[in-house]
């Protein structure tokens, strides 16, 4: 039997996948990987924070939009190899209802936020179009 004995680092993060009247919250990523590309709000998860802690606060820092953790739902963790160009990422994904669009605001590393018809969204950054798509299916 052989072991691989390569230790690879895996980074922790979560995504929130926020629908309201038929649309989804989507920002503008503000630099590579997918500088200029559309992507769900997330990020990185803190030394000793939880990831549905990190979704609810990724949430308001990169869109304006607080959410009660207690409101958030999990969709799942994406871990596929090279789902994302810059190393190892596992995401727990959640998601939640509004009963109609708040207006976003952009804000740390976002350059833009705003609600987009879920007929009509544009390509995603990641993975996020199979995340958006399994939270759809759950709700």
């Amino acid at each position: 039997m052989t072991t691989n004995t390569t230790d690879e680092a895996i980074r922790y993060t979560a995504d929130v996948v926020l629908f309201a009247a038929g649309h989804v919250l989507l920002i503008e990523r503000g630099w590579d990987p997918y500088e200029g590309y559309w992507a769900l709000p997330g990020g990185h998860v803190d030394t000793g924070e939880t990831s549905v802690a990190a979704a609810a606060r990724e949430l308001e820092e990169e869109a304006g939009i607080a959410v009660p953790v207690a409101d958030l739902r999990q969709v799942g963790a994406f871990d596929a190899p090279g789902r994302d160009p810059r190393g190892r990422y596992v995401s727990v994904a959640y998601t939640a209802t509004l009963p109609a669009p708040v207006p976003p605001r952009a804000g740390d590393d976002a350059t833009a936020a705003r609600w987009w018809p879920l007929d009509a969204l544009p390509d995603l950054a990641f993975d996020h179009a199979d995340i958006l798509a399994a939270a759809a299916a759950q709700t």
